[in-house]
Formats: structure tokens, sequence, C-alpha cells
């Protein structure tokens, strides 16, 4: 009887493990082109639109600086926990931008921990 509740103990406990590995976001999911709309800055809401590839498990990005109408690099890219972190300089101040994936064409977040953000993917 105690071998029967160990082993469905350690299935349960594999289940278990299995479902949090699944739930992860993968870095390649937000690979693509994305209109954010950051809310309430100071300059009124304001939409960016980055473009971020995937390369070797590893993202890297540019966004379109809506004053100059240039391509921007994004300056460092963090993925943890199924979330993705955007680093980049924008009318000389250096921001980050926390998102996170709502569905399979909406990420959510904030800027600078402030400032709420909505995103979705472009179509191509």
């Amino acid at each position: 009887m105690r071998k029967i509740t160990l082993a469905i103990a350690g299935i349960f406990a594999f289940m278990l493990f299995t479902a949090k590995a699944q739930a992860q976001t993968a870095p390649s999911f937000y690979a693509g082109k994305w209109d954010i709309l950051i809310k309430g800055t100071p300059n009124g809401d304001v939409h960016l639109m980055f473009t971020l590839t995937e390369k070797d498990g590893k993202l890297d990005g540019t966004f379109t600086d809506p004053e100059s109408k240039k391509e921007v690099p994004v300056t460092k890219i963090e993925t943890a926990d199924g979330k993705v972190t955007l680093y980049f300089t924008i009318s000389n101040y250096d921001v980050n931008l926390a998102m996170e994936k709502v569905d399979d064409t909406h990420i959510k977040g904030s800027l600078m921990g402030m400032f709420e953000s909505t995103g979705e993917r472009v179509k191509q």
C-alpha cells in the first residue's frame, strides 16, 4: 500500500512540474511586430511599433521613434518567467517596458512600472 501511495504522489508531482513548464511563455512568442500603446505618459498616450526577432533562443529588436520615424535599437531584452522586459532610450530617457502574454495576439504590462501598456501583434 505504501508503494502505491508513493507512486501516486510521484506521478502527481510530475504532472504539476510538467504543467508549470508548459505554462511558461517561450521567448519565440514575442518575436514579430508589436503595436504597443503606453497610456497616461506626460506626453499623453503613446504608440510605439516594436519589431522583435528571435535567434538561438534570444530576443533582439528595434522600435520606431515616433518623433524622428527612425528605427532605434532596443538596448537590452530580458526574458524570465514567461515575461519580457525591453530596455531602450527614448527622448533622451533610459526606460524599460515589462510585458507579458495575454493571448496569442495581445500582451500587457507597464513602462517603468508606472504607465499601463497594452500591445497587439501586427498581422503581416
